[in-house]
């Protein structure tokens, strides 16, 4: 992992960060935070891998005001996880399976909420919503 403070750079120019560095990490973020003389600023945090890392700090340097990068390792545990697909009208729509233990848990992938609400032209709340359903209808189908 890599981060960095800062605290003089444009919204711009902090997306475009962002957008380079998602093509060699596992994930990008922001958190807003204070620095001295209670100057606002940003902590850009990279989860990536150890061979990227090079890359990552390189892409820091040349498109940030960054002058320093922690780096220090991390480790997590990661769930056993499945997808299942449902067609629906002309789009399939994706489901993440994740278990753990003796549970399963379902989740619509975002992009699946994106092609219901604009194939049914309602809102992603109403689509989130209609993505339960129709796996509950799927699910019983195959139940009987």
């Amino acid at each position: 992992m890599a981060e960095t403070n800062i605290d003089d750079s444009s919204g711009e120019l902090l997306g475009y960060l962002m957008d380079k560095l998602m093509d060699y990490a596992r994930d990008v973020y922001y958190t807003p935070i204070y620095m001295k003389k209670n100057r606002p600023a940003y902590k850009l945090s990279v989860l990536c891998d150890r061979e990227n890392l090079e890359t990552i700090e390189d892409i820091i340097f040349e498109n940030s005001t960054s002058i320093g990068i922690r780096k220090f390792e991390v480790s997590r545990d990661i769930l056993e996880r499945d997808f299942v697909n449902i067609d629906y009208k002309d789009i399939s729509l994706t489901y993440k399976m994740v278990f753990h233990k003796d549970k399963t848990y379902v989740y619509p992938e975002y992009q699946s909420a994106l092609d219901l609400a604009k194939t049914d032209n309602i809102s992603i709340k109403e689509a989130f919503k209609k993505l339960d359903k129709i796996y509950g209808e799927e699910y019983e189908k195959k139940s009987e």
